[in-house]
């Protein structure tokens, strides 16, 4: 499977959750438009199709993260 370098994920995890607290997803405004990208670029760097997935499977790939770590995932 395709990996992204470890310097891209970080920060594209960063710039998406800043783009979200902006609520960008609404309207078609440049912010919202930023935010599209931003999905896309999480996707393809992840090998998924939704962003949701993106960012579970960013969150393992970051430096420091175990295999066997689920604090992405919502207490159950």
């Amino acid at each position: 499977m395709l990996m992204a370098h470890p310097a891209v994920l970080p920060s594209l995890v960063d710039r998406y959750w800043a783009l979200s607290v902006l609520d960008a997803a609404e309207g078609d405004s440049p912010v919202g438009r930023e935010i599209q990208a931003v999905e896309r670029a999480l996707c393809v760097a992840t090998g998924t199709t939704d962003v949701h997935a993106a960012l579970i499977a960013a969150r393992h790939q970051l430096p420091g993260t175990g295999t066997l770590d689920d604090s992405v995932l919502a207490p159950g």
